[in-house]
């Protein structure tokens, strides 16, 4: 099966570029085994300092699975450890904005 390949947009606050960094750096392995499980591979994020947008890549197995996984105990407890530093949603979900794939090159 292919993979699906995920680009989105996220902010971080200006303040916060190297705690944000830290934090994924220290990624709970708990976190890191829920990504695979749900069939997320090859997670990247970018930071533009410039604009305090992060920029997120991941390889999908089955979107479907994936939307899954936001509702684990795990990622909402990632979410409410992130949420003092970056845009959230009321349910300390980030704002995310899914990115329009206009080329790809193996």
């Amino acid at each position: 099966m292919a993979k699906i390949i995920k680009g989105f947009k996220m902010k971080v606050y200006p303040d916060s570029h190297e705690e944000y960094e830290r934090r994924h750096n220290e990624l709970w392995p708990e976190m890191k085994e829920m990504i695979h499980e749900y069939g997320g591979s090859n997670y990247t994020i970018f930071l533009d300092k410039e604009t305090n947008t992060l920029f997120g890549y991941i390889e999908l197995e089955d979107p479907e699975r994936w939307s899954k996984s936001a509702d684990t105990a795990i990622n909402r407890k990632w979410w409410d450890y992130m949420a003092d530093i970056m845009d959230t949603n009321p349910d300390n979900s980030p704002v995310s904005v899914d990115l329009k794939n206009v080329f790809h090159l193996d």
